[in-house]
């Protein structure tokens, strides 16, 4: 894909108010708020109040876009939500969504990719919006991944949490000098196996999310680094044009592994995983939003954002701010 005209006019998150601390979690099963750290980053996350779904976390979400960029609902052409814990099978969180904020001329559609869906969203509303007449679309991830945790086993229980994010984007040249300048997007359904979530066929179904954490942490820490090195080539772009890193947050090693590989500071690759966790399809979008807001993230700056995770898949785009 050719640079295309992609300004993101907005970018928020919602998390929930619950927030669940390493020593709560070692007091109903065997870890300790040491172990959690030094094997993830992770010192807190949010989980959702049994009222909270994910549909109601990415409405909040795309209330609030809507609110700071001061577009009407009926003008929104497209909703996408990248999640792997919808409300439903059907319908999607996407139509959930639209109907919810009045965007009644957009098509709305989830898209199920994992820790990479935000990436693969933007990818294919770029797709969608490219050559097309000046129109918006919001892109979403949002999880209650709690929901799908199963809360007495610790090698996924203290990893993941709550939350929702996103941004509405638009292709008008006239509003802004925001770029898509290229990406790099790969599946290796070999591997699926190694993360899995709500197994509903089979002889023995299970409801909980299970990972292999050994499997996927060398998956991520061999094709994450060529994922974004593949994707800035094809930008026509260095490692050292790229002013922010946003990677997945799914673990503080596998973030600092990477910084390592590329060669390039660690503070360019901002986190948050301490206080939110993993958030799978929600992470990078929150951590986009929280670093806009925090004004470490200025217009005209390069960003490279890189999911990685269940399918398994990895995905990177390369955006001019």
């Amino acid at each position: 894909m050719t640079s295309q005209p992609f300004t993101i006019l907005a970018a928020a998150h919602e998390l929930p108010c619950r927030v669940v601390t390493n020593d709560e979690l070692a007091a109903q099963m065997d870890t300790s708020d040491e172990w959690i750290r030094q094997r993830t980053g992770i010192h807190t996350r949010h989980i959702a109040a049994p009222d909270q779904t994910t549909s109601t976390l990415s409405t909040s979400v795309a209330q609030k876009l809507l609110h700071q960029s001061g577009v009407a609902p009926d003008q929104i052409s497209y909703v996408l939500v990248a999640t792997m814990s919808p409300d439903y099978a059907t319908p999607a969180t996407a139509a959930q969504v639209q109907g919810n904020i009045g965007a009644t001329n957009a098509v709305a559609f989830d898209l199920s990719a994992a820790c990479s869906g935000f990436v693969y969203g933007l990818h294919v509303m770029a797709k969608l919006l490219a050559g097309a007449a000046p129109g918006y679309g919001i892109v979403l991830g949002g999880e209650t991944l709690s929901r799908l945790v199963d809360w007495q086993d610790r090698s996924t229980a203290v990893l993941f949490g709550d939350g929702a994010g996103g941004v509405l984007v638009t292709n008008n040249p006239a509003a802004g000098n925001g770029q898509y300048l290229g990406d790099d997007l790969h599946t290796l359904g070999d591997q699926g196996e190694y993360l899995t979530a709500r197994q509903l066929g089979g002889s023995d179904p299970d409801p909980y999310l299970r990972m292999n954490g050994r499997k996927v942490y060398s998956f991520a820490t061999r094709h994450v680094p060529r994922s974004l090195t593949a994707g800035v080539t094809q930008a026509g772009l260095s490692l050292t044009a790229v002013d922010y890193f946003l990677l997945h947050q799914a673990n503080a090693r596998i973030i600092q592994q990477v910084a390592k590989e590329l060669d390039q500071p660690l503070a360019k690759f901002p986190q948050n995983i301490a206080t939110v966790g993993n958030t799978a399809a929600a992470s990078e979008p929150i951590l986009l939003s929280t670093e806009i807001a925090d004004r470490r993230i200025q217009r005209g700056q390069t960003l490279a954002l890189c999911g990685f995770g269940g399918g398994l898949t990895v995905g990177t785009v390369i955006l001019r701010y």
